[in-house]
């Protein structure tokens, strides 16, 4: 088996279900996590308490609180997403209505502890509870509250997440212009905050900046797209590909070809995962040195990747759920030895006030699964040179292991903050790597520079090192990254390829695992759909229409979707060297027979935040009593609607329209954040087209509470029931049948597109 082969089954295999909650699919993991409680094991590893007690991870006289708190069960953290108006809504809600109705209350004769804010996470966005699901349920007022949760969850207000999962993505201080790599993403809910942070601005529709989320797990991806999804951003991008030789991506720079180095990169590894014991209860009887041995070069080798493909000047973290020093501090230390000062660790101890951390180790020893000890490189005999390798050792030099800074690096313990364990390193890049440097020799065309190019013009990893996990005995020193780049694209370029059409790769090119994704098509400029919709919904002239894409090549267009235009050049550029699940978000869908409504596309929930700042026709302002009555009635008559909903209405052709309350600053105790609705004006009627928990949603920040989401108050909760106004049941049928198989979240019922609320 290959060193790429390994590496992969080590990722798909050895991850540990770990520092992140993805809370949607996330199976028995993120259950867990709302859990609290185990089936009753032993919490003892003797070999576990032997190793960090001779590393001596734990400050002195703690170690009995350490393993204390490793054996309580994990608190349930939740973070409300702060890219929207609504966070301070929900925020609201929650302290003055679900928090004080917990204050009083015992159940079972046990008084309920309130959720406290995490004292180091920005605007008391992130609490945790110690409510398990069992008490939840076992109380009215809680099961109100759990409800809520669940609802929020799949509307994607809030996430239900691992506190110390949290940290990395703030320590990235990413911003709405930076273009982003999450490296080993799923399941998504690091991807989600890195997303939130793009939409700062939330009255930017289009932010520079954008997520590229990658996994090796085929499966994984799909759960990375659910959590994405939630967030209905046209600036994420979900792609499948070894981490550890993600391949160089290009982009168009006014008519030239240039790499695409990032600003920012998350690079949270696969790990043994000992720093999760409290939620993954394995750990205790499975924990042996041996996982960190054999995961040690892949760490090492995707943090490599990751380092080459930053920007000057860029950030990157490094992160792992272990608290073991061969997966943290020795990858560290290794990464920069081998930098050669390209690389070097950033002090962020000031920018997370409130949290506790250790700094990290300089001295530390390698233990094999049988108990043996190896302090450096030169003890350890030569048939153990496979499992232990010399990166996994302290540099001996004192005066260079003084300037590497290790102690820079977080390692967060449980019993500080009563969170799981984990390790974080903030990496900066100050100059390319040492083997990406254009040596001056070679600066021409020579033979030498060309040889590795001819050798596989069509692998877009080829030219910069050969293999990261070769560079630690042998550097390559080459050619620059961008002419190799220029050179593949030229060598590639010469083939035939439709213009806008982004497939899977050939075969010859990339395995490909998993499911077959149907391609992106950009639609063209001259194509004859547009200017219909164009005329329909008064499109502004700055309406960016050459970023519409659709997923099929033949047949009609049923679903029209968008990217910003930094990730078409990104999909236009690379759909040869890159395996992408999933991307855009749907703001069109079409009626089978729209045409009679002067318009064959209907606009899609997902997409209308994106899409309102370009509508300048057929928006219909209501009022939050309006708001009330469309959410809740199936198809109310205009004469149930306020007059001046009326006056709007009763001119509009019928067919598509936008629905949109404002708040009103002079009412404080009304609903404060703006809400964009879609609906459907009919012959004597409106509709909304808003699937169940985002009209839950809106519901509860009015102050309306629905205590029950059965399936007989269908008419009420779920989004597309049929009714006169709209388009008629057969074509609504259509229309579900026609969701590509890349929208997994779709529910029967619902918008297939829209299980999200964005800005």
């Amino acid at each position: 088996m290959g060193r790429r082969a390994r590496g992969r089954r080590l990722q798909q295999r050895q991850r540990p279900d770990g520092a992140e909650d993805g809370a949607q699919g996330g199976g028995k993991r993120s259950e867990a996590g709302w859990e609290g409680g185990y089936p009753e094991i032993v919490k003892e590893n003797k070999l576990f308490e032997h190793y960090y007690q001779e590393l001596k991870i734990v400050p002195e006289g703690e170690w009995d609180q350490f393993m204390g708190a490793l054996r309580e069960p994990l608190p349930a953290t939740l973070r409300i997403t702060g890219y929207k108006s609504h966070a301070k809504e929900i925020l609201h809600c929650l302290k003055n209505k679900y928090f004080k109705e917990l204050e009083d209350l015992e159940v079972d004769g046990q008084k309920v502890e309130v959720p406290q804010p995490l004292s180091w996470y920005p605007e008391e966005l992130a609490w945790h509870t110690n409510l398990s699901r069992k008490i939840l349920r076992k109380s009215p007022q809680l099961e109100k509250f759990h409800q809520f949760l669940v609802s929020e969850t799949e509307s994607g207000n809030i996430s239900r997440q691992e506190a110390v999962s949290m940290i990395p993505p703030l320590l990235l201080n990413a911003h709405p212009h930076h273009k982003i790599l999450d490296m080993c993403a799923a399941p998504g809910s690091k991807t989600a905050q890195l997303i939130e942070m793009l939409h700062a601005d939330m009255n930017v529709p289009f932010p520079e900046g954008f997520v590229i989320a990658n996994d090796v797990d085929n499966k994984r991806c799909y759960l990375l797209v659910h959590q994405a999804k939630r967030l209905s951003s046209p600036c994420i991008m979900v792609v499948n590909h070894d981490a550890s030789s993600i391949p160089r991506l290009t982009i168009d720079v006014n008519g030239r070809k240039e790499v695409l180095f990032y600003d920012r990169i998350l690079c949270d590894v696969p790990c043994s995962g000992d720093g999760t014991m409290r939620k993954n209860i394995d750990v205790w009887k499975k924990w042996t040195t041996l996982n960190s041995l054999q995961l040690h070069g892949l760490q090492l080798r995707i943090a490599t990747r990751g380092a080459e493909q930053l920007v000057e000047g860029g950030r990157m973290v490094y992160s792992t759920c272990s608290l073991n020093p061969i997966e943290d501090e020795a990858v560290i230390a290794s990464l920069l030895e081998k930098s050669e000062g390209a690389l070097e660790l950033a002090d962020v101890s000031s920018e997370l006030p409130g949290l506790k951390w250790m700094p990290g180790l300089t001295q530390w020893k390698v233990m094999t699964k049988d108990g043996q000890w190896f302090a450096e490189w030169d003890d350890v005999p030569h048939n153990r040179h496979t499992q232990i390798r010399p990166t996994m050792f302290p540099p001996k030099d004192p005066e260079k292991l003084q300037a590497m800074h290790l102690e820079r690096c977080l390692r967060i313990l449980p019993h500080h903050q009563n969170t799981g364990g984990f390790f974080v390193a903030v990496l900066v890049k100050k100059c390319s790597m040492p083997w990406n440097k254009r040596p001056p020799k070679l600066q021409g065309n020579s033979v030498q520079s060309r040889q590795p190019m001819q050798a596989n013009p069509a692998d877009p990893t080829a030219g910069g090192a050969a293999d990261p996990s070769e560079l630690e005995s042998k550097p390559v020193a080459g050619i620059g990254d961008t002419e190799i780049i220029e050179r593949t694209e030229n060598v590639e370029n010469n083939g035939n390829r439709k213009d806008g059409v982004c497939g899977p790769p050939p075969s010859k090119k990339m395995k490909l695992f998993g499911f077959k994704e149907d391609p992106f098509v950009f639609i063209p400029e001259d194509d004859p759909l547009f200017p219909p919709i164009q005329k329909f919904y008064a499109l502004d002239p700055s309406f960016p229409k050459m970023n519409l894409l659709t997923r099929t090549t033949e047949g009609k267009k049923r679903q029209l979707y968008m990217v910003s235009k930094e990730l078409r050049n990104v999909l236009l550029n690379n759909s040869e060297r890159m395996k992408v699940i999933n991307t855009g978000i749907k703001v069109w869908c079409r009626n089978n027979s729209g045409e009679e409504f002067d318009c064959a596309f209907r606009l899609a929930q997902e997409g209308i935040y994106t899409l309102y700042p370009f509508i300048n026709s057929r928006i219909i302002t209501v009022s939050m009593e309006d708001v009330k009555i469309l959410l809740t009635q199936e198809n109310p008559f205009f004469r149930k609607l306020s007059s001046e909903t009326y006056s709007q209405a009763k001119d509009l052709a019928k067919g598509s329209v936008v629905l949109k309350y404002e708040p009103d600053p002079t009412k404080p105790d009304t609903l404060q954040c703006p809400i964009v609705l879609c609906g459907w004006r009919g012959k004597a009627s409106i509709r909304t087209f808003v699937p169940k928990n985002e009209r839950l949603h809106y519901l509860r920040m009015m102050g309306l509470e629905v205590l029950t989401e059965k399936k007989k108050e269908g008419a009420v909760l779920t989004e597309e029931s049929t009714a006169s106004s709209g388009p008629p049941e057969d074509e609504m049928s259509a229309e579900q049948r026609a969701e590509p198989a890349a929208s997994p979240d779709a529910a029967p019922g619902s918008d297939p597109a829209g299980a999200a609320l964005p800005r």
